[in-house]
């Protein structure tokens, strides 16, 4: 073969390599607005949240940006050799690649189950592998956390087994303990259930009327009660005050003294 006609050969695998990953690059600058329009599809969930669609479109986009990377490697090396030894040779890299890169596979699958799971969102506070914050974004291999002090978690998706989500609660707790005298325990009960439907009128972030319990199961001087309250969920620490009051205000029209 003539030295003009190699030269041209190469040349010619050079650019296509170059076209080759050209394109994938355009593809992953694109993922995001394709990303976009297939998880806004209607037809696939029609009910998602639209932090949901958020994150869907985070792990669609990376995905593409990865499959189009690969789609271009397989595609210069198929400049090279033949087929069969090209599907040889991808086996063959595969088995290694698995054995070496296990952590990055875990990585990898992990992320892509989050697209067929509801566990979190972009925007919601959680809890993982000890650390607390709001996602920020989920991709096929990372999901990235900012924590309570403003500072930043790059979290590998394997890692992430347990998650304790708090924007996902249907209430909050807002339980108010109250320890009267033994003496004043049947008037405190009485004038605490008296005043629950009052309390549900007067606080509008309780969810329902309270209910009053006793956790302890033995009886002394004094006696503790719980009422159990729940609110709306995040309003929990700001109702409890108003309840406090609200239970205190009662108790002393009904004569009931609280003890410390």
């Amino acid at each position: 073969m003539p030295v003009d006609t190699l030269d041209a050969i190469t040349r010619n695998d050079i650019l296509a390599i170059f076209i080759f990953y050209v394109v994938a690059w355009g593809v992953s600058r694109l993922s995001r607005r394709l990303a976009g329009r297939v998880a806004r599809m209607r037809r696939l969930h029609p009910y998602a949240r639209p932090q949901r669609l958020d994150t869907l479109e985070e792990l669609i986009a990376s995905l593409i940006s990865l499959v189009a990377f690969v789609a271009a490697t397989i595609a210069s090396l198929a400049q090279f050799v033949s087929a069969d030894t090209l599907v040889w040779g991808i086996g063959l890299f595969s088995a290694a690649f698995g054995l070496s890169a296990r952590p990055l596979i875990s990585d990898f699958m992990a992320g892509v189950s989050f697209l067929f799971e509801d566990t979190f969102a972009v925007g919601e506070k959680v809890e993982v592998v000890g650390i607390e914050g709001v996602i920020e974004q989920v991709n096929v291999r990372t999901t990235w956390i900012r924590g309570r002090l403003g500072e930043q978690y790059v979290i590998p998706n394997s890692e992430i087994r347990i998650v304790r989500n708090f924007s996902r609660g249907q209430f909050s707790n807002a339980s108010v303990r109250v320890r009267v005298s033994s003496t004043h325990l049947e008037a405190a009960i009485t004038a605490l259930e008296a005043s629950a439907e009052e309390a549900f009128q007067a606080l509008p972030a309780l969810l329902e009327p309270w209910r009053v319990i006793a956790e302890e199961t033995t009886l002394g001087e004094s006696a503790e009660l719980l009422v159990v309250a729940k609110a709306e969920y995040g309003r929990g620490a700001d109702v409890r005050p108003r309840l406090m009051a609200f239970i205190q205000r009662k108790l002393a029209i009904a004569g009931v003294p609280l003890k410390g």
